[in-house]
C-alpha cells in the first residue's frame, strides 16, 4: 500500500524555513508519509499544481509573514475552482487568533501556531487522510 502523499509548502515571500516547515515535513517523513516540500516562495498556484499532480492527500502550509488571509484565501479559491477540496488543508505558523476562524470559515482543515506538539500535528494528519 503506497505511503499518503503530503505537501508542505512556503506561501508568498516567506523566505524563513528552517524552522516549522522543515520539521514537519520530517516528523510526518518518520512517522511513515511521503512528504513533498516545496521550498520557499511558493505562489498558492504552484502549491494547488503541485498537490494535484502528486495526487496528494493533504496540504501543510507554513506562513510567517502576515500575508496568510490573503495567500491562503487564494489557494483555497484556486483549489475550488481545479476541484480539489476534497484535499484538506492545514495552516501553521504566526496567526493571530481573530483570524483563525476566518480561515476556518475558508475551508482550512485546521490551524496551529508555535509550539503544537509534533505528535498532536501527526496524529491530525493521520485522521484526516484517513490512517489509522
Amino acid at each position: 500500500m503506497p505511503k499518503p502523499k503530503i505537501i508542505i509548502a512556503k506561501l508568498g515571500l516567506d523566505g524563513h524555513d528552517r524552522g516549522g516547515a522543515k520539521v514537519i515535513a520530517r516528523a510526518l517523513a518518520e512517522a511513515g508519509f511521503e512528504v513533498v516540500y516545496t521550498g520557499i516562495r511558493q505562489t498558492p498556484s504552484q502549491v494547488v499544481e503541485t498537490a494535484i499532480q502528486e495526487d496528494a492527500k493533504l496540504i501543510g502550509i507554513s506562513i510567517l509573514s502576515g500575508s496568510h488571509m490573503e495567500l491562503v484565501g487564494e489557494l483555497m479559491r484556486i483549489m475550488r475552482e481545479r476541484g480539489g477540496l476534497n484535499i484538506p488543508v492545514l495552516v501553521g505558523g504566526i496567526i493571530p487568533p481573530e483570524d483563525r476562524d476566518a480561515l476556518l470559515k475558508m475551508g482550512v482543515a485546521g490551524v496551529y501556531g508555535p509550539g503544537t506538539p509534533l505528535k498532536e500535528i501527526i496524529e491530525i494528519v493521520k485522521k484526516l487522510v484517513g490512517v489509522a
